[in-house]
Protein backbone atom coordinates (compact mmCIF):
# COMPACT_ATOMS: atom_id res chain seq x y z
CA UNK A 1 0.00 0.00 0.00
CA UNK A 2 1.23 3.50 -0.71
CA UNK A 3 2.11 5.98 1.62
CA UNK A 4 2.75 8.50 -0.49
CA UNK A 5 6.30 9.78 0.50
CA UNK A 6 8.59 10.53 -1.57
CA UNK A 7 12.48 10.53 -1.40
CA UNK A 8 15.65 12.04 -2.26
CA UNK A 9 18.35 10.31 -3.90
CA UNK A 10 21.65 11.19 -2.69
CA UNK A 11 24.78 9.79 -5.20
CA UNK A 12 28.23 10.34 -4.16
CA UNK A 13 31.19 9.11 -7.03
CA UNK A 14 33.94 8.29 -4.57
CA UNK A 15 37.29 6.85 -4.66
CA UNK A 16 37.05 3.64 -3.11
CA UNK A 17 38.93 4.71 0.02
CA UNK A 18 36.42 7.26 0.64
CA UNK A 19 33.96 4.86 0.53
CA UNK A 20 33.21 3.58 3.80
CA UNK A 21 33.63 6.97 5.26
CA UNK A 22 30.88 8.54 2.56
CA UNK A 23 28.80 5.89 4.07
CA UNK A 24 28.88 6.22 7.36
CA UNK A 25 27.43 10.08 6.72
CA UNK A 26 25.04 9.00 4.62
CA UNK A 27 24.03 6.56 6.72
CA UNK A 28 23.09 8.13 9.93
CA UNK A 29 20.25 9.82 8.29
CA UNK A 30 18.84 7.69 5.30
CA UNK A 31 16.80 4.76 7.36
CA UNK A 32 17.05 2.56 4.46
CA UNK A 33 20.86 2.12 4.53
CA UNK A 34 23.42 2.58 1.66
CA UNK A 35 23.99 1.20 -0.93
CA UNK A 36 27.40 0.75 -3.36
CA UNK A 37 27.16 0.75 -7.17
CA UNK A 38 29.95 -0.43 -8.88
CA UNK A 39 28.29 -1.09 -12.29
CA UNK A 40 27.61 -4.26 -13.78
CA UNK A 41 29.82 -7.17 -13.19
CA UNK A 42 29.63 -10.58 -15.46
CA UNK A 43 29.72 -14.28 -14.24
CA UNK A 44 33.38 -14.32 -15.74
CA UNK A 45 34.55 -11.57 -13.39
CA UNK A 46 33.00 -12.89 -10.16
CA UNK A 47 33.86 -16.31 -11.00
CA UNK A 48 36.39 -18.06 -8.33
CA UNK A 49 38.88 -18.21 -10.98
CA UNK A 50 38.57 -14.57 -11.92
CA UNK A 51 37.32 -12.00 -9.42
CA UNK A 52 36.14 -8.71 -10.36
CA UNK A 53 38.66 -6.30 -11.63
CA UNK A 54 39.78 -3.19 -9.22
CA UNK A 55 37.79 -0.26 -9.52
CA UNK A 56 39.01 3.32 -8.77
CA UNK A 57 35.83 4.60 -7.96
CA UNK A 58 31.92 3.78 -7.35
CA UNK A 59 28.79 5.40 -6.32
CA UNK A 60 27.19 5.32 -2.97
CA UNK A 61 24.04 5.74 -3.00
CA UNK A 62 20.95 6.84 -0.41
CA UNK A 63 17.55 7.68 0.17
CA UNK A 64 16.34 10.36 2.54
CA UNK A 65 12.60 10.46 3.37
CA UNK A 66 10.76 13.38 2.65
CA UNK A 67 8.73 13.92 5.35
CA UNK A 68 9.19 16.66 8.23
CA UNK A 69 12.80 18.44 8.81
CA UNK A 70 14.12 16.72 5.45
CA UNK A 71 15.19 19.81 4.52
CA UNK A 72 17.35 20.18 7.55
CA UNK A 73 18.86 16.40 7.05
CA UNK A 74 19.50 17.23 3.68
CA UNK A 75 22.19 20.15 4.98
CA UNK A 76 23.68 18.21 7.16
CA UNK A 77 24.45 15.78 4.77
CA UNK A 78 25.81 18.25 2.98
CA UNK A 79 28.08 19.50 5.43
CA UNK A 80 28.98 16.38 6.60
CA UNK A 81 30.41 15.37 2.93
CA UNK A 82 31.63 18.63 2.74
CA UNK A 83 34.09 18.51 5.77
CA UNK A 84 34.67 15.24 4.53
CA UNK A 85 35.85 15.73 1.43
CA UNK A 86 38.29 18.50 2.63
CA UNK A 87 40.18 14.94 3.83
CA UNK A 88 39.74 12.43 1.60
CA UNK A 89 38.68 14.39 -2.10
CA UNK A 90 35.50 13.71 -4.29
CA UNK A 91 32.95 15.49 -5.69
CA UNK A 92 30.17 17.13 -4.45
CA UNK A 93 27.02 14.71 -3.96
CA UNK A 94 23.85 14.85 -6.50
CA UNK A 95 20.71 15.27 -5.42
CA UNK A 96 16.52 14.10 -7.24
CA UNK A 97 13.36 13.65 -5.92
CA UNK A 98 11.57 10.40 -6.48
CA UNK A 99 8.53 8.99 -5.77
CA UNK A 100 7.72 6.03 -3.31
CA UNK A 101 7.20 3.40 -6.34
CA UNK A 102 10.66 4.35 -8.18
CA UNK A 103 12.62 4.58 -4.88
CA UNK A 104 11.08 0.88 -4.43
CA UNK A 105 13.18 -0.37 -7.28
CA UNK A 106 15.54 2.16 -7.45
CA UNK A 107 17.72 0.11 -4.89
CA UNK A 108 17.12 -3.13 -6.59
CA UNK A 109 18.57 -2.07 -9.84
CA UNK A 110 22.04 -1.97 -8.42
CA UNK A 111 21.89 -5.97 -7.41
CA UNK A 112 21.67 -8.58 -9.79
CA UNK A 113 22.93 -12.35 -9.32
CA UNK A 114 26.47 -12.40 -8.52
CA UNK A 115 28.83 -15.64 -8.66
CA UNK A 116 32.03 -15.84 -6.33
CA UNK A 117 33.95 -19.31 -5.63
CA UNK A 118 30.86 -21.80 -4.97
CA UNK A 119 27.97 -19.33 -3.77
CA UNK A 120 25.76 -18.05 -6.38
CA UNK A 121 24.02 -14.56 -4.62
CA UNK A 122 20.19 -14.52 -6.52
CA UNK A 123 18.47 -11.17 -5.23
CA UNK A 124 14.58 -12.61 -5.00
CA UNK A 125 14.04 -10.76 -7.76
CA UNK A 126 16.44 -12.26 -10.06
CA UNK A 127 16.22 -15.29 -12.08
CA UNK A 128 19.20 -17.53 -11.54
CA UNK A 129 20.72 -20.99 -12.81
CA UNK A 130 22.77 -23.25 -10.81
CA UNK A 131 25.76 -25.00 -11.87
CA UNK A 132 26.94 -28.56 -10.70
CA UNK A 133 28.46 -27.89 -7.67
CA UNK A 134 27.36 -24.26 -6.53
CA UNK A 135 25.85 -23.39 -3.64
CA UNK A 136 22.77 -21.10 -3.76
CA UNK A 137 22.07 -17.89 -1.46
CA UNK A 138 18.65 -16.23 -2.25
CA UNK A 139 18.72 -12.82 -0.80
CA UNK A 140 17.03 -9.79 -0.28
CA UNK A 141 18.98 -7.16 1.37
CA UNK A 142 15.96 -5.12 2.50
CA UNK A 143 17.60 -2.49 4.54
CA UNK A 144 20.42 -4.09 5.98
CA UNK A 145 24.15 -4.23 4.45
CA UNK A 146 25.38 -7.26 3.06
CA UNK A 147 24.26 -8.41 -1.00
CA UNK A 148 28.06 -9.09 -2.51
CA UNK A 149 28.16 -6.25 -4.31
CA UNK A 150 30.81 -4.89 -2.04
CA UNK A 151 34.23 -6.36 -2.17
CA UNK A 152 34.50 -6.89 1.54
CA UNK A 153 31.87 -9.10 1.53
CA UNK A 154 32.85 -10.72 -1.55
CA UNK A 155 36.47 -11.71 0.42
CA UNK A 156 34.45 -12.75 3.14
CA UNK A 157 32.63 -15.26 1.08
CA UNK A 158 36.17 -16.30 -0.35
CA UNK A 159 37.85 -16.77 2.43
CA UNK A 160 34.67 -18.57 3.87
CA UNK A 161 34.87 -21.23 1.03
CA UNK A 162 38.78 -21.70 1.93
CA UNK A 163 38.71 -21.91 5.09
CA UNK A 164 35.62 -23.30 6.62
CA UNK A 165 35.20 -27.23 6.97
CA UNK A 166 31.66 -29.68 7.32
CA UNK A 167 30.51 -30.04 10.73
CA UNK A 168 32.22 -26.65 12.31
CA UNK A 169 30.34 -24.23 14.25
CA UNK A 170 30.38 -20.46 13.59
CA UNK A 171 30.11 -16.67 14.72
CA UNK A 172 28.97 -13.95 12.68
CA UNK A 173 29.24 -10.88 14.39
CA UNK A 174 27.60 -8.23 12.54
CA UNK A 175 25.33 -10.19 10.33
CA UNK A 176 23.62 -7.60 7.98
CA UNK A 177 21.36 -8.89 5.88
CA UNK A 178 23.08 -12.75 6.90
CA UNK A 179 24.61 -13.47 3.61
CA UNK A 180 27.85 -14.93 5.22
CA UNK A 181 26.00 -16.70 7.96
CA UNK A 182 23.70 -18.31 5.11
CA UNK A 183 26.68 -19.20 3.46
CA UNK A 184 28.41 -20.71 5.99
CA UNK A 185 25.16 -23.02 6.57
CA UNK A 186 25.27 -23.69 2.74
CA UNK A 187 28.92 -24.46 2.61
CA UNK A 188 28.53 -27.36 5.56
CA UNK A 189 28.30 -25.50 9.34
CA UNK A 190 26.87 -27.41 11.37
CA UNK A 191 25.23 -24.55 13.23
CA UNK A 192 25.46 -20.72 12.70
CA UNK A 193 24.86 -17.98 15.37
CA UNK A 194 24.21 -14.66 13.68
CA UNK A 195 24.41 -11.56 15.66
CA UNK A 196 23.70 -7.89 14.62
CA UNK A 197 23.29 -4.76 17.05
CA UNK A 198 20.36 -3.25 14.57
CA UNK A 199 17.23 -5.02 14.79
CA UNK A 200 16.24 -4.10 10.77
CA UNK A 201 19.30 -6.12 10.33
CA UNK A 202 18.42 -8.66 12.85
CA UNK A 203 14.43 -9.04 10.99
CA UNK A 204 16.22 -8.95 7.61
CA UNK A 205 18.79 -11.54 8.52
CA UNK A 206 15.78 -13.73 9.81
CA UNK A 207 13.68 -13.21 6.93
CA UNK A 208 16.77 -14.43 4.12
CA UNK A 209 17.52 -17.12 6.41
CA UNK A 210 13.68 -18.65 6.63
CA UNK A 211 13.59 -17.97 3.02
CA UNK A 212 16.86 -20.39 1.88
CA UNK A 213 15.19 -22.81 4.71
CA UNK A 214 18.39 -22.95 7.37
CA UNK A 215 16.19 -21.74 10.30
CA UNK A 216 17.24 -25.37 12.35
CA UNK A 217 20.95 -24.64 11.46
CA UNK A 218 21.39 -20.54 11.90
CA UNK A 219 19.69 -18.58 14.84
CA UNK A 220 19.72 -14.65 14.59
CA UNK A 221 19.90 -12.77 17.28
CA UNK A 222 20.14 -8.64 18.54
CA UNK A 223 23.58 -8.23 20.23
CA UNK A 224 27.41 -8.30 19.72
CA UNK A 225 30.51 -9.65 21.56
CA UNK A 226 29.59 -8.92 24.81
CA UNK A 227 26.27 -11.35 24.08
CA UNK A 228 28.67 -13.82 22.54
CA UNK A 229 31.11 -13.78 25.45
CA UNK A 230 28.27 -14.00 27.50
CA UNK A 231 26.79 -17.06 26.38
CA UNK A 232 29.85 -18.58 27.00
CA UNK A 233 30.54 -20.70 23.86
CA UNK A 234 33.38 -21.71 21.86
CA UNK A 235 33.33 -21.60 18.19
CA UNK A 236 35.11 -23.09 15.67
CA UNK A 237 34.87 -19.99 13.26
CA UNK A 238 34.05 -16.55 13.69
CA UNK A 239 33.36 -14.11 10.72
CA UNK A 240 33.13 -10.02 11.56
CA UNK A 241 33.15 -8.11 8.21
CA UNK A 242 32.45 -4.43 10.09
CA UNK A 243 35.10 -1.71 10.20
CA UNK A 244 38.82 -1.55 11.85
CA UNK A 245 37.88 0.25 14.71
CA UNK A 246 35.40 -2.38 15.46
CA UNK A 247 37.58 -4.98 15.07
CA UNK A 248 40.42 -3.52 17.13
CA UNK A 249 37.78 -3.30 20.29
CA UNK A 250 36.61 -6.45 20.02
CA UNK A 251 40.34 -8.04 19.62
CA UNK A 252 40.80 -6.25 23.07
CA UNK A 253 37.59 -7.28 24.71
CA UNK A 254 37.92 -11.15 24.05
CA UNK A 255 37.39 -12.20 20.59
CA UNK A 256 40.29 -15.18 20.39
CA UNK A 257 38.64 -16.34 23.82
CA UNK A 258 35.60 -17.21 21.65
CA UNK A 259 37.40 -19.18 19.20
CA UNK A 260 38.23 -23.62 20.34
CA UNK A 261 41.55 -24.30 19.82
CA UNK A 262 42.70 -24.16 15.90
CA UNK A 263 39.65 -22.60 15.37
CA UNK A 264 39.66 -19.96 12.65
CA UNK A 265 38.66 -16.18 12.34
CA UNK A 266 38.08 -14.11 9.56
CA UNK A 267 38.05 -10.51 9.50
CA UNK A 268 37.10 -7.47 7.01
CA UNK A 269 35.86 -3.79 6.37
CA UNK A 270 39.33 -2.06 6.22
CA UNK A 271 41.26 -0.57 3.28
CA UNK A 272 44.95 -1.82 2.68
CA UNK A 273 47.83 -0.07 4.35
CA UNK A 274 47.52 1.56 7.97
CA UNK A 275 43.72 0.33 8.35
CA UNK A 276 45.23 -3.84 7.69
CA UNK A 277 48.31 -2.92 9.86
CA UNK A 278 46.39 -1.93 12.88
CA UNK A 279 43.99 -4.69 12.82
CA UNK A 280 46.75 -7.24 12.16
CA UNK A 281 48.19 -6.04 14.94
CA UNK A 282 45.06 -6.46 16.96
CA UNK A 283 44.84 -9.59 16.02
CA UNK A 284 48.32 -10.78 17.12
CA UNK A 285 48.30 -9.12 20.32
CA UNK A 286 45.10 -10.96 21.01
CA UNK A 287 46.68 -14.12 20.37
CA UNK A 288 45.46 -15.12 17.14
CA UNK A 289 48.21 -16.01 14.30
CA UNK A 290 47.64 -14.23 11.15
CA UNK A 291 48.49 -16.46 8.49
CA UNK A 292 45.46 -15.88 5.04
CA UNK A 293 44.86 -12.65 3.45
CA UNK A 294 41.86 -11.83 0.52
CA UNK A 295 42.76 -8.37 -1.41
CA UNK A 296 40.47 -6.91 -4.10
CA UNK A 297 40.04 -3.10 -4.99
CA UNK A 298 42.34 -2.19 -2.14
CA UNK A 299 39.76 -3.34 0.37
CA UNK A 300 41.19 -6.46 2.61
CA UNK A 301 40.66 -10.04 4.74
CA UNK A 302 42.28 -11.27 7.00
CA UNK A 303 42.14 -14.79 8.31
CA UNK A 304 43.85 -15.72 11.68
CA UNK A 305 44.43 -19.33 14.00
CA UNK A 306 44.34 -20.12 16.99
CA UNK A 307 46.95 -22.29 18.00
CA UNK A 308 46.48 -24.96 20.42
CA UNK A 309 49.32 -23.55 23.34
CA UNK A 310 46.97 -20.62 23.22
CA UNK A 311 43.77 -21.74 24.73
CA UNK A 312 44.97 -22.11 28.62
CA UNK A 313 42.43 -20.90 31.04
CA UNK A 314 40.23 -19.87 28.39
CA UNK A 315 36.61 -21.42 27.34
CA UNK A 316 36.73 -25.23 27.14
CA UNK A 317 35.30 -26.69 24.00
CA UNK A 318 31.63 -26.29 23.88
CA UNK A 319 29.28 -28.42 21.28
CA UNK A 320 26.22 -27.40 22.77
CA UNK A 321 23.05 -27.16 20.36
CA UNK A 322 21.74 -24.44 19.50
CA UNK A 323 19.12 -22.71 21.63
CA UNK A 324 16.11 -21.42 19.51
Amino acid sequence: MSTGIRWLEIAVAAPTEAAEAIAEVLSRYAPHGVAFDYGPISAEEGDWEHPPLPRDTLTVLAYLPIVEGWEEARQRVEEGLWHLSQILPFPPPRFRVIDEEEWAEAWKAHYDVLRVGPFVIRPTWRPAELRPGELLIELDPGMAFGTGAHPTTRLCLRALAEWLRPGERVLDLGTGSGILAIAAARRGAAGVWALDIDPVAVRVAGENVRRNGLSDRVEVGQGSLEEALARGEGFDGILANILAPVIRRFCEQGLSVLLRPGGWAVVSGFLEGEQEASVREALEAAGLRVCGRWAEADWVALGARKDAESVRGELEPDRREMRH
